[in-house]
């Protein structure tokens, strides 16, 4: 029986598919029969506590530049769909918080992947400070004396806004950097929020390991390596995509916080690892997906869409 899935995101006509997650999950989403529609989070309302929002069908297919066909908007009742795909990019600001306090009104008798209430509460840079044993000297903070002490005890640090994402404002720093004033007066005014402070893991130049998680079990990875004169290996920042296999390590990483992501109901998870160290928990719009499929890598779209099926029944 098909499945009806509408996918929040980013507007379609915007994406670029070669390396979009969402299209990835439905180009699969449509592969097994199940009726797909798009909104974008602006469109969504809640009125007497139905949730509603106006949605496009649509087709799509794997074709660069002529990958979509979308039919007449209509309004829907979220509570009436199979599956809602929360797929919009960050930034995770109040917008985006607001939307996942709409989407608990209807999961979980409408599945939304990921739990809303789960990524609201478990922001990427947040949810991983639960596993400290597991990740480099970490501060989060917006204290000027905390992060001096931090970078004079551990010499090199990175530091990134706490909210931040795709490796924007990422910046490195030492205890000898004449520009960390400026720095830090520069991102005091561009930012309300804390940073991340983290010890520098000099490896990263080997490459930063995106792993993906399907419903608590490691199921593929990525090694992503920076480009020259780059600390960031963010592909969407020109990191190069390579194939890779798990070591001892990193599965023990995904076997130690399995249970959590499990228990809230975080189907899809994108973690960072870098040189045996966990650095991200990503739970909002996790990518990866389509990079470890072409590099030789599992279906990991079919695996996700397995485990959707599974909890509906199907």
């Amino acid at each position: 029986m098909s499945l009806n899935v509408a996918i929040q995101m980013d507007p379609i006509e915007r994406i670029r598919i070669a390396g979009d997650t969402g299209f990835a999950l439905m180009l699969e989403a449509q592969a097994r029969g199940h009726t797909l529609y798009t909104y974008t989070p602006d469109k969504l309302s809640m009125r007497d506590g139905k949730v509603t929002a106006p949605m496009r069908p649509v087709k799509v297919r794997d074709v660069e530049g002529d990958y979509f066909t979308a039919g007449t908007e209509e309004k829907v009742d979220l509570s009436g769909l199979d599956v809602v795909l929360l797929r919009q990019d960050p930034p995770f600001d109040m917008a985006y918080v607001t939307t996942t306090h709409m989407l608990e009104r209807i999961h979980p008798k409408t599945l939304v992947v990921n739990d809303p209430t789960s990524v609201r509460n478990a922001p990427e840079k947040i949810l991983v400070t639960h596993f400290p044993e597991l990740m480099p000297p970490t501060l989060i903070t917006r204290d000027r004396a905390e992060i001096e002490a931090f970078r004079d005890e551990h010499g090199e640090i990175v530091m990134k806004p706490l909210y931040g994402h795709g490796g924007a404002t990422v910046f490195k720093t030492s205890k000898t950097d004449p520009n960390f004033g400026s720095l830090f007066d520069l991102f005091s005014n561009l930012f309300r929020e804390p940073w991340v402070v983290q010890g520098f893991i000099k490896e990263v130049t080997e490459g930063d390991k995106r792993i993906i998680l399907i419903d608590g079990k490691a199921a593929g990875a990525v090694n992503r390596v920076p480009a020259v004169g780059d600390l960031r290996a963010n592909m969407v920042r020109g990191g190069a995509a390579r194939p890779t296999d798990l070591s001892k390590q990193e599965l023990a990483i995904c076997e130690a916080i399995g249970p959590t992501l499990r228990e809230r109901g975080l189907l899809l998870v994108g973690i960072d690892v870098i040189h045996g160290k966990l650095t991200e928990i990503n739970v909002t719009a996790p990518t990866g997906v389509r990079a470890i499929k072409k590099l030789g890598g599992p279906d990991l779209a079919a695996q996700l869409f397995d485990v959707i099926e599974t909890k509906r029944g199907r």
